[in-house]
């Protein structure tokens, strides 16, 4: 256990259940616009379909709102967050999001900052994302 820099936690986001039950990511996002995972669903789908642009907007909102949250729950800009704790996912998957879209759309150097940031905040993200 690391005292100087202890796993972060993120609090339970509603958004989540409702996209695991299949629900719309736009009306999700409309819903709870400060979800990471209904960010982070957006891009995956506009990734998918071949909008890097779209993707890269999403997952930067995405990443945003998740470093909002992290700060919120004691996070100080560096420690892990764990991939196994199921509402810190959301960010994670924005996070990978925002490294694939920018390496889409030429923007190397921040691809590679945001998948060394991934793999600080819990190598087991980017392997579980891969």
């Amino acid at each position: 256990m690391d005292l100087l820099n202890p796993a972060t936690k993120l609090p339970v986001d509603p958004a989540s259940a409702l996209l695991a039950d299949g629900a719309d990511p736009v009306q999700v996002a409309s819903k709870y616009p400060t979800s990471s995972a209904a960010w982070a669903a957006l891009a995956e789908e506009a990734l998918g379909r071949g909008f890097a642009v779209e993707g890269y907007a999403y997952a930067r909102t995405g990443y945003h709102r998740g470093l909002d949250a992290l700060r919120k729950s004691g996070w100080r800009g560096t420690g892990p967050v764990p991939w196994s704790h199921e509402p810190n996912q959301g960010f994670l998957r924005a996070l990978y999001a925002l490294s694939q879209a920018a390496t889409a759309i030429g923007e190397t150097d921040e691809a590679l900052r945001c998948a060394t940031f991934l793999d600080d905040c819990d190598p087991e993200a980017a392997r579980a994302l891969a």
